[in-house]
């Protein structure tokens, strides 16, 4: 007897927690319903083939030869979590997103998972553990290997699911993932879905598996044209993982029976007998010969279920054609999530003057009190080194398991942050110098950044990633000086705040730990080990900034190290009657452009004075948020002055680093023009 799943046709999940158990608990295989899951993913995919070739549809990417793969999904529990790519329809619908929600997903429409804001086959369905597929190859593992870490970390039994196609496993993801995986026994199967094919290149001679870079003790070779293998071989793996055995890479070899998407033509590097032969091979095919060579099925009834899915799928896209389309208006909603009403600060300063290394690690060792879901995560965070400048000195030994030193690997520290959140922790990441960050672009630009947008506010990653940033400390070089705040200000979805004193950095870090979305706070090396004086902690919220000093002459704009520069000007200006009003904007996304402005309304000159390079800099968004209205640009008496770095890399040789980036001397000419 076969127990009866959720229907993929239906827009709710029909299965009950108890048939899935049943399910899982079972060792033989249903395979007459596997065919009919197997025959609606295939008549979808067929659907949108034809939909393309009429008009309709912007981009078709198929899963023709990967059905099998939903076999998995019979060991899955509601709970367990799916990490897919673009081409897993079959265990999207497997896991419970129905086919009707696939045509929505492909036509875009209102209705659709991500509010028509992501391709078809990138579905959102947090209800159901499944994770948004983000399109750059490889992007998954490390998020996958993070809510493995959850999950462990919470003594759960929970699996995780992270599939990735064979062309990618050449990505440093990849390795970064099975790496972290392996170490920390983490319960996660990679399935690794080979194809032969990356889009045209054949694979075959570049996989990790035919190079003997994988030892065979961590992956199984796996038939992907045998539903009943699949099922047999990740069964073993499941239980393998619930049971903290650790991880396992199901090599599933199969085929990709068309074209890589729409706009390929796998006829110009595939040969017609090897198209031909891979067709005899087709899964769903096998399957409906087996069943029918065993007395299970009969050809009629085969036919007859083909008739009725294909008319099913059919009116199913016809409605999806019909729905309506997302309101443009509502484009930037869940960019970010909601304005959080911050809790205050519970402690006080342990002395009257203090520096901002000492002020973060009280920060840091109170929130670890205060919040149980907090992870910490950095490379030398432990003791005794507690960080290379200190800032998580003495936390490892007071919370053991929850400060943890990361491996060498800047996109494993950001990567698993988003899967990590997804299973309900805070993760709070060091990274020892910004300029390290550029090997987590990756999943800071692609996937966290736009994780709560493409999402519909589904999935969030309210992350605090923390970092030494800037110059003006001697000896420090290309890579330890850099700054680039027009990168991380240029992307939507991160907030970016930049600290000038020990009180700035409490109230900011305090109030990055209560709100919804990720966080990048640069430290200024310069000035973060200066005793400052401190009168007390207050959380500071995102997008206020602070008047260092009122002034009527001219507007000084700056933050972090470029603050005592500004500092300085205002002094040395005092004798000649020359007031400075200085803004350290504390937080450049979002901006308080509404202080600038009103400072701009009573001063009419404006001078703007950033570390980083000059071109696509802050600074020059500054000047040209205030200069593009007419309401703005009438407050001006005189063009506004930029103060940067020279378009250079900072070179390591004090006397060549300060010739290239901004000082007194520039900054006194830059308001001097302003007055002329």
């Amino acid at each position: 007897m076969v127990t009866q799943r959720h229907s993929p046709l239906a827009v709710k999940i029909a299965t009950t927690t108890k048939e899935r158990e049943a399910i899982f608990r079972s060792h033989t295989i249903p395979l007459k319903e596997l065919l009919n899951l197997m025959l609606v993913v295939r008549e979808g995919d067929l659907r949108e083939g034809n939909l393309m070739r009429q008009g309709k549809g912007w981009i078709h990417i198929p899963g023709m030869g990967h059905e099998s793969l939903i076999a998995i999904t019979y060991h899955l529990q509601r709970e367990d979590y799916l990490f897919p790519y673009y081409r897993d329809r079959a265990l999207m619908v497997g896991k419970g997103f129905t086919a009707q929600q696939l045509a929505w997903d492909y036509f875009a429409c209102a209705k659709s998972s991500t509010g028509g804001r992501g391709m078809p086959v990138h579905c959102s369905a947090k209800h159901l553990n499944i994770f948004p597929p983000a399109t750059p190859t490889g992007i998954q593992c490390l998020p996958a290997v993070g809510a493995a870490w959850g999950i462990k970390h919470s003594n759960k039994t929970d699996v995780v699911i992270c599939t990735i196609g064979d062309a990618s496993v050449r990505q440093g993801e990849f390795y970064e993932a099975v790496c972290l995986a392996v170490q920390e026994k983490l319960p996660v199967i990679f399935v690794v879905e080979d194809n032969a094919y990356g889009i045209s290149t054949a694979t075959k001679d570049q996989l990790p598996f035919r190079l003997g870079i994988f030892s065979e003790e961590i992956f199984v070779r796996v038939d992907g044209r045998n539903p009943a293998e699949v099922f047999k071989r990740s069964e073993q793996a499941i239980t393998k993982a619930r049971q903290g055995n650790g991880p396992t890479i199901l090599w599933v070899e199969l085929d990709r029976l068309v074209s890589h998407t729409n706009s390929d033509d796998h006829r110009i590097y595939r040969s017609k007998e090897e198209i031909e032969a891979m067709l005899q091979r087709d899964p769903l095919s096998l399957l409906a010969q087996q069943l029918i060579y065993a007395g299970e099925l009969t050809t009629a009834e085969w036919q007859a279920l083909q008739s009725k899915t294909a008319k099913t799928i059919d009116e199913l896209y016809q409605q999806a054609e019909r729905e309506n389309s997302p309101d443009p208006n509502q484009i930037l909603v869940h960019l970010y999530g909601s304005t959080v009403d911050h809790q205050p600060v519970p402690f006080h300063p342990v002395e009257l003057k203090t520096t901002m290394v000492a002020a973060i690690n009280q920060t840091l060792r109170e929130a670890l009190q205060l919040y149980p879901q907090m992870m910490m995560f950095g490379q030398d965070i432990e003791d005794p080194k507690g960080g290379v400048f200190g800032f998580t000195k003495g936390l490892s030994s007071q919370f053991p398991q929850r400060v943890v030193n990361s491996p060498l690997a800047e996109a494993t520290i950001v990567g698993v942050a988003a899967g990590l959140a997804a299973t309900g922790f805070k993760p709070v990441f060091e990274l020892q110098f910004i300029d390290f960050i550029t090997p987590a672009f990756n999943q800071l630009v692609q996937q966290i950044a736009t994780l709560r947008w493409r999402s519909q506010g589904d999935w969030s990653c309210p992350m605090v990633l923390y970092a030494p940033y800037g110059a003006y400390l001697p000896g420090g070089s290309t890579w330890h000086s850099q700054s680039n705040e027009g990168w991380w200000t240029h992307i939507p979805g991160i907030r970016v705040a930049v600290p000038s004193t020990p009180m700035d950095a409490v109230g900011l870090f305090w109030s990055a730990f209560q709100d919804e979305d990720p966080s990048l706070i640069l430290i200024p090396k310069h000035i973060m080990r200066v005793r400052m004086p401190v009168e007390g902690y207050q959380a500071i919220p995102w997008g206020k900034a602070a008047i260092r000093q009122a002034g009527s002459d001219v507007t000084v704009v700056t933050w972090g190290n470029c603050l005592e520069l500004a500092e300085q000007a205002a002094e040395r200006l005092s004798s000649e009657k020359i007031s400075l009003e200085i803004i350290d904007l504390l937080t450049l996304v979002p901006c308080d452009w509404e202080a600038i402005e009103k400072s701009l309304s009573k001063t009419g000159r404006l001078v703007v004075i950033n570390e980083d390079s000059r071109t696509c800099s802050f600074g020059q968004a500054i000047i040209t948020e205030m200069t593009s209205t007419p309401e703005r640009f009438n407050y001006f008496l005189s063009p506004p002055q930029l103060v940067a770095r020279a378009d250079v890399h900072i070179p390591y040789n004090p006397v060549l680093e300060y010739a290239v980036l901004p000082d007194l001397t520039r900054v006194l000419e830059a308001i001097y023009i302003t007055l002329e």
